[in-house]
């Protein structure tokens, strides 16, 4: 959107970013429009170059300064006890500049507060250890321990799909960590970010410890590329992190970049357990999700009942408005995603593939799609789609549906099966970061390690892990020699 921004903010924010403690108010000229329709919702600011160094150099004074560990865990404990109070307003956030429906906004808002409960709990991941430095021969003598250090300023880019959860999820753990954070947050998306700051400065985060910047790939790239910045940690696709990756040099990163997710189906599985757990997986916020399921490879013997089921189950969606609670499917983040999506199914069908359901577009909206007879090299089954599309592919073998799995870079997959061991064999030789037994892709605990291998990312989130990766070991040695005396207070 361009056009000329009014002066007052939106969606009751104090301000369209915020920078070195202060939120702004003037200048918001960043559109924000609802997918559902293209009307405006809001705008934000569209921060240059000159705002990320003013809030960047801001919250380095901010983290070089003590923050006690106890203040830190009481403010994130109060943050997620703010979060579930605002419910009504954090899920009307999400939903009008989003693409999820209210009752899927209402699901991120409670995730939210778990997310920033659990990073108040992660505080005692940050404990060190005395080091055992008799155990050399060039060690006689010393004595040393290490800690855990905060990194220092942490950028985090992250995306619409979960505008809310997936902030707190970067920016929970570092603050425990004891880091500053600039956020960046996806250009369609950026409310919820504001929201989540305003909450977190209300609950005691020191008000320049954290930024919120807003615009397009610009801004980010500005972020990215800032030398005040000691890590990056990025959520989205892979194209962008290698863009990433290139611009921000030799830095840490912490990517989780998605895969096309498959779930097999055995002959001795649930069926309708099975179907309905796919429809769900599959066709959840749109099929914006990064473990939605792409990808079922079904048993010979059982694939024609299991795709009734799921045709059947898809079919039975409601797509339609966000705030009708009545609605299953909302529409995509905007009528270009949604033409992605379509142009990569009429491929498909364009190579001999077969809808069962759906393969339809209104404007952002389209419908649930079931695949099948999909050629093997057709994106829809080597790429992430990121939208409400699935393929059913029958296998013949166990063999068969583990090389099939495998064929293409997964973040996580699903096995149903009614046999123990034929799941755990199945599960040791999946390639992803993590195999659901009798579940889908979809599945997250916001406290489990979530990552993938190969290009489904970098390093994991999950709450405890991202603080340790947010943190570093700093040692403290001393060596011997002269005598250390210590300092005596006297005052009584």
């Amino acid at each position: 959107m361009t056009a000329t921004a009014p002066v007052t903010t939106s969606f009751g924010l104090p301000g369209g970013a915020l920078i070195a403690g202060e939120w702004q108010t003037g200048r918001l000229t960043f559109g924000v429009s609802d997918p559902h329709d293209g009307a405006p919702v809001g705008w934000v600011a569209r921060n240059d170059a000159a705002d990320v160094d003013a809030a960047v150099g801001a919250v380095a004074r901010a983290a070089a300064e003590p923050w006690p560990l106890w203040q830190r865990r009481e403010a994130l404990d109060e943050a997620a006890r703010l979060v579930r109070d605002e419910l009504p307003w954090l899920s009307g956030i999400i939903s009008a500049e989003g693409s999820k429906t209210i009752a899927e906004a209402e699901q991120e808002v409670r995730r939210c507060a778990e997310t920033l409960r659990l990073s108040a709990a992660a505080s005692t991941v940050l404990r060190g250890e005395v080091l055992e430095f008799d155990d050399s021969d060039r060690g006689a003598g010393k004595r040393g321990w290490f800690v855990r250090a905060p990194l220092g300023v942490v950028a985090a880019i992250t995306p619409f799909n979960d505008p809310l959860n997936l902030v707190a999820h970067k920016v929970g753990p570092a603050l425990v960590a004891g880091n500053g954070v600039v956020v960046k947050p996806a250009d369609a998306t950026p409310h919820s970010a504001l929201a989540l700051a305003e909450l977190l400065l209300r609950a005691g985060v020191p008000s320049a410890r954290i930024a919120v910047v807003c615009g397009d790939a610009e801004t980010g790239n500005a972020l990215v590329t800032h030398p005040g910045v000691d890590a990056v940690s990025f959520t989205g696709g892979p194209v962008t992190a290698a863009r990433i990756a290139a611009a921000a040099g030799p830095r840490k990163l912490l990517m989780e970049l998605g895969g096309n997710n498959p779930v097999i189906v055995t002959g001795t599985a649930d069926l309708d357990a099975a179907a309905g757990a796919i429809v769900a997986g599959a066709f959840g916020c749109a099929g914006q999700n990064c473990l939605s399921v792409q990808r079922v490879y079904a048993d010979a013997s059982i694939h024609d009942g299991l795709l009734t089921r799921i045709v059947a189950g898809t079919r039975a969606l409601k797509v339609g408005p966000k705030t009708d609670r009545a609605t299953d499917v909302g529409p995509m983040i905007g009528e270009a995603a949604a033409a992605r999506v379509e142009a990569l199914v009429d491929a498909a069908l364009a190579g001999g593939a077969r809808a069962h359901t759906g393969a339809r577009r209104d404007g952002a909206y389209y419908h649930p799609t079931v695949l099948t007879e999909v050629p093997p090299d057709a994106a829809v089954l080597v790429r992430e789609v990121f939208g409400p599309v699935v393929t059913v592919v029958p296998v013949e073998s166990a063999e068969h549906a583990i090389a099939a799995a495998n064929s293409a870079q997964a973040l996580q997959a699903g096995i149903f099966t009614g046999v123990l061991d034929e799941a755990l064999s199945t599960a040791d030789r999946l390639h992803a970061g993590a195999v659901v037994v009798n579940g889908t892709s979809d599945v997250r605990i916001d406290s489990m390690p979530f990552g993938g291998f190969k290009s489904s990312g970098i390093g994991r989130e999950g709450v405890r892990f991202a603080v340790e990766a947010m943190s570093e070991p700093r040692c403290t040695i001393i060596a011997g020699g002269t005598p250390l005396q210590a300092t005596v207070n006297r005052t009584q």
